[in-house]
């Protein structure tokens, strides 16, 4: 179900959101899914006989799902102040349609035990914060009047719940922080679906459709649409529920799904009176000896590491962020791969990036630690949960079946595999290691290695997984020769993976800043690790990855320096510092006079088809100062200029939201990032000064206002109301002009991109 697809009509209290378009005229008796994330009431911490029918929540905020149980700032603060017991509650009438049905209701992510209760009726505990979860509630329903969802969610850090037991270098947060819906359906119903294409790069190219059915029997159709157009269709008539396979066959002209032409297509699955849909993509992508091939072609993993988490409040942010995380990775920072470090990420960034051909390690939750044997049998759950989910997603291509720099366990992870192997036989499994000798029970050896120069590949399969990171943490104000360094380490280390093809790439730790905990971090309990910060603003080191792309993408020139004559330890300029380009020369000015050229630095990056320029920026002349100005040459011609000012001023505040254009379900959020600017729209690193938001019209603004600018920048998120209207957002600096920005929001009955 992607939010895309949503079509959004009140009924009884609920929002209506058919699985695809197709569903929007389908009979009464087909299956119907009700957002549930509007409307909920937030008691705070648990208190006695909360989940009853006749409790008294009047008291209680109403607040719409996703939902952090408390508001954080955005580093400095105390995990414990959300690790606590609290309690929702969701009253609601169940649509007259749905009688003679099955009920259910799905929660997709609450962090990380859940006591469901339906009228007074409690659900067995669900532990685990990061997959998705369902109750039948169909014997326990009100179906006349009104009925009570109440949830015990504890967000403590439970030793019996994978991550926790150890040490974990991130934060879980607290909340019903995923969407939740009542799943309307026949007696007989489509469980789940696995649709795998096989022989892709064949003309006798399938798909083998996995139907996981309940209840009646009844006939069974398949169809492979592309669009409204049928490409395939088989029919069976089955006798009783349970797995049913068929295959499409006869597909006609198939367009492969890859990194630059994401092709997607939908499987269609109808039983009885009973309707499902899944997208699929068909592609290729196995690990081999000689690298990693994607449909035949040898493709060098680029790649960095995610955690999902945002400032303020932890994951609870809506779909349009998840998907613009997505969009910062390929399009921003140029990346052809991607890993859920170290969990399950939310559906709607894995819908990104199989629409935008960004690939996938996705892993199971854990960090180093592995608990006794209910600890390991919930981590297998884990395991299968993950790949149920996720199993159509074509931009998936390796499943991280073992805890994250665990020890060996022979028998825990020989059940991880097989249970990866026995769900889904079309992908390898990898498992992330610290351990160059440790066992490999799994397909790929997937090897975290912060040395350098980088090991050499133990196995034919190989992977690296994690490099730089804590051992070069670096900030977006730090001083050049850091920053710099920062972005030549992340240089050498992808010359090297460039060497070899025993190499199959490379994921840098890591994307993003990250909130830690307080033995862990730069003792503000954040992990400046990232190649952009917390607020998904880029450091220097950004710069590089973004300059690995082919020029008829975008033609990238990035400094890895603060134009400045004495921020470098020696007086006179920057030093000799990097330039992160794909132009072929350089030409460098300075108060308008040629300073300098420069050409890529082949002696030193023999291996990547775009190495950084070594520019000579060291023992100037204090007068004349002035502007620095970087011309990009390709073919002799000039096709890119970048200027920094030289006089050292703050010139402008900058307000720049990523959308302005929204909807108003309650839930969807832009980020709106806050900037002072020199007089070319440079960040001033060392701007400093607080920025006071005002906000008018059907939206809140999701962060700290005022705002503290850190490193001239920083960002909030603002959420809208469940309304139409016009959102007028001021942004006052005290030395600065003020800037205002319109934000218009469409109604409910929208599609989101």
């Amino acid at each position: 179900m992607n939010r895309r697809d949503f079509i959004t009509t009140s009924v009884a209290g609920l929002a209506l959101l058919p699985e695809t378009s197709a569903q929007t005229s389908a009979p009464s008796s087909a299956r119907r899914v009700y957002s549930m994330n509007r409307d909920w009431l937030f008691g705070g911490r648990k208190t006695a006989d909360c989940t009853a029918v006749d409790f008294n929540d009047s008291t209680f905020t109403k607040v719409t799902l996703p939902h952090s149980n408390v508001t954080l700032p955005w580093h400095s603060f105390d995990d414990r102040d959300y690790e606590f017991i609290s309690i929702y509650r969701r009253h609601f009438r169940v649509p007259e349609s749905a009688k003679g049905h099955r009920v259910f209701v799905d929660f997709e992510g609450a962090m990380a035990a859940s006591t469901v209760a339906i009228n007074g009726h409690k659900f067995p505990e669900f532990r685990g914060g990061y997959t998705p979860f369902s109750f039948d509630l169909t014997p326990h329903l009100n179906w006349t009047g009104d009925n009570v969802l109440a949830v015990e969610l504890d967000s403590s850090e439970r030793a019996d719940i994978p991550p926790f037991g150890g040490n974990i270098d991130y934060l879980t947060f607290g909340g019903i922080y995923r969407e939740v819906f009542l799943r309307v359906v026949p007696n007989g119903y489509i469980e789940n679906v696995f649709a795998e294409p096989q022989n892709v790069l064949n003309t006798d190219r399938k798909v083998v459709v996995r139907c996981y059915l309940e209840g009646n029997g009844g006939l069974l159709t398949v169809e492979l649409r592309d669009g409204e157009r049928v490409a395939a269709t088989v029919s069976d008539q089955v006798g009783k529920p349970g797995l049913h396979e068929v295959t499409l066959a006869s597909l006609g002209d198939i367009k492969l799904w890859s990194l630059t032409t994401p092709k997607l297509y939908d499987v269609v699955v109808k039983y009885g009176t009973d309707e499902h849909a899944t997208r699929i993509g068909f592609r290729e992508a196995r690990f081999t000896p000689k690298g990693f091939m994607l449909n035949g072609e040898h493709i060098k993993l680029r790649g960095l590491n995610r955690h999902q988490t945002f400032p303020y409040v932890g994951a609870a942010l809506a779909a349009r962020a998840q998907h613009r995380d997505a969009y910062i990775l390929k399009h921003e920072l140029k990346l052809n791969l991607v890993r859920t470090s170290h969990y399950p990420q939310s559906r709607h960034f894995l819908d990104a990036c199989d629409e935008l051909g960004l690939l996938v390690l996705e892993e199971i939750p854990g960090w180093q630690h592995i608990g006794e044997n209910d600890w390991q049998d919930l981590s297998v759950r884990n395991v299968a949960d993950m790949i149920r989910r996720d199993w159509n997603h074509p931009s998936i291509i390796l499943w991280g079946v073992r805890i994250n720099e665990s020890h060996d366990n022979h028998s825990f992870y020989v059940r991880t595999n097989k249970t990866a192997h026995d769900l889904d036989p079309s992908r390898q499994t990898g498992g992330i290691r610290y351990l160059y000798n440790s066992e490999l029970l799994e397909d790929v050896f997937t090897m975290n290695d912060f040395g350098f120069p980088l090991r050499e590949p133990n196995h034919p399969l190989y992977l690296n997984t994690e490099f730089i990171g804590h051992t070069y943490s670096t900030k977006r104000i730090d001083q050049i020769e850091r920053v710099a360094e920062h972005t030549l380490r992340h240089a050498r280390v992808h010359d090297q993976l460039a060497s070899d093809d025993r190499y199959a790439g490379g994921i840098g730790w890591c994307a993003f800043d990250y909130n830690t905990h307080g033995n862990f971090g730069s003792g503000d309990r954040i992990c400046y690790h990232g190649v952009s910060d917390i607020f998904r603003l880029p450091k220097a080191a950004a710069g590089f990855y973004k300059s690995q792309c082919e020029p008829n993408e975008e033609i990238v020139l990035e400094t890895a320096f603060n134009w400045s004559s004495g921020d470098h330890s020696g007086a006179g300029g920057p030093g000799i510092v990097p330039v992160c380009s794909n132009c072929e020369h350089l030409k460098v000015y300075i108060a308008g006079s040629l300073h300098g050229e420069a050409d890529p630095d082949r002696k030193a990056f023999a291996n990547l088809k775009y190495p950084p320029f070594m520019v000579d920026l060291s023992n100037l002349p204090l007068d004349p100062w002035g502007d620095l100005r970087i011309d990009g040459y390709i073919g002799g011609k000039v096709v890119i200029s970048k200027s920094y000012s030289g006089r050292g001023m703050d010139a402008k505040l900058l307000v720049e939201p990523d959308d302005v254009a929204l909807f108003g379900d309650g839930s969807d959020v832009t980020r709106v990032v806050l900037r002072v600017a020199d007089e070319f729209g440079n960040t001033q690193q060392f701007a400093s000064g607080v920025v006071t938001l005002t906000l008018e019209g059907p939206g809140e603004i999701i962060g700290e206002n005022p705002f503290g600018l850190v490193g001239g920048a920083g960002a909030v998120w603002i959420k809208t109301k469940a309304e139409a209207g016009v959102i007028h957002l001021t942004a006052k600096h005290q030395y600065l002009a003020e800037q205002k920005v319109e934000i218009t929001v469409s109604g409910t009955s929208a599609e989101l991109v």
